[in-house]
């Protein structure tokens, strides 16, 4: 019984395919970081970039930020904190992680995010598939025209497989000290 394979399985048939995806190279220092609320978000890569496979943002968190609790339906998303401290709850459990610090957050599961520290943390997220970068997007549109209309809100975050559940927040306003995610 023999396989076959769709993958090249030498180095000559691996480069006569070429690049499968443009390079892209963004040099730093990035462009400013735009709020999204709580948070703010800077863009780094796209689905543009990548081919639909996988986005890449940079989220400031303030000291006293909280992230309303959420629930993605379409992507998982993992997440490199690079400054500062940032708390996680992801269903039950619940983690703090510091600069270097590793976590995955899959789609389907209830879970939010805070500065954990008293500086301002920072963390790299890699969302898979692509796509919710641009929420991000229309998100910081929104918030830059003025307060965001939870009737026009809900509906954006619903049209991007993503639903917002307060349960969690009172709870953990009280016993990190942090400030409401919803202004």
């Amino acid at each position: 019984m023999s396989v076959t394979s769709d993958h090249p399985t030498t180095y000559a048939q691996a480069v006569a395919h070429g690049r499968a995806l443009p390079l892209t190279v963004l040099p730093g220092p990035h462009g400013p970081d735009r709020s999204i609320g709580s948070i703010g978000v800077g863009f780094r890569l796209g689905g543009e970039h990548t081919g639909g496979q996988v986005a890449v943002v940079e989220h400031p968190f303030p000291v006293g930020a909280l992230v309303p609790p959420h629930v993605h339906t379409r992507e998982d998303e993992f997440s490199i904190v690079t400054a500062g401290a940032i708390g996680f709850r992801s269903g039950s459990d619940e983690v703090v992680l510091e600069e270097g610090g590793f976590i995955a957050k899959p789609r389907g599961e209830l879970h939010t995010m805070w500065n954990a520290g008293s500086v301002e943390a920072r963390m790299i997220e890699i969302i898979t598939p692509a796509g919710f970068e641009r929420f991000f997007l229309e998100l910081a549109e929104m918030i830059e025209a003025g307060p965001p209309d939870p009737a026009v809100l809900g509906p954006l975050a619903e049209s991007y497989g993503l639903f917002l559940d307060q349960t969690w927040v009172p709870e953990l306003m009280e016993k990190y000290g942090l400030n409401s995610p919803f202004g």
